[in-house]
């Protein structure tokens, strides 16, 4: 079930209240008996990764995701192949 932020708009009484989301909201202050109002917040959920869309949480204009390309490490290969083993004739 869901928590819900309330605070009272003449004490200023603020608390939290766990209702299923078939219940009414809550009008009447426990302190004062006043009008309450929820109070909504941020929520902090990004979605990045490989199993979301190319536009999702984009960090600006043609900057590329990060974490998608920049995490994958090259392996270093020389340009010159090693020498070949000389074999030893008798």
């Amino acid at each position: 079930m869901p928590t819900y932020a309330y605070a009272c708009t003449a004490c200023d009484h603020r608390f939290d209240a766990v209702q299923s989301f078939s219940e009414d909201s809550l009008t009447l202050c426990p302190e004062c008996g006043g009008a309450l109002r929820k109070q909504y917040g941020t929520v902090g959920v990004t979605f990045n990764g490989s199993g979301f869309y190319r536009t999702d949480s984009r960090g600006g204009a043609g900057a590329p995701a990060s974490g998608s390309a920049s995490s994958k490490t090259e392996s270093s290969t020389s340009a010159t192949p090693a020498p070949a083993k000389a074999t030893a004739s008798k």
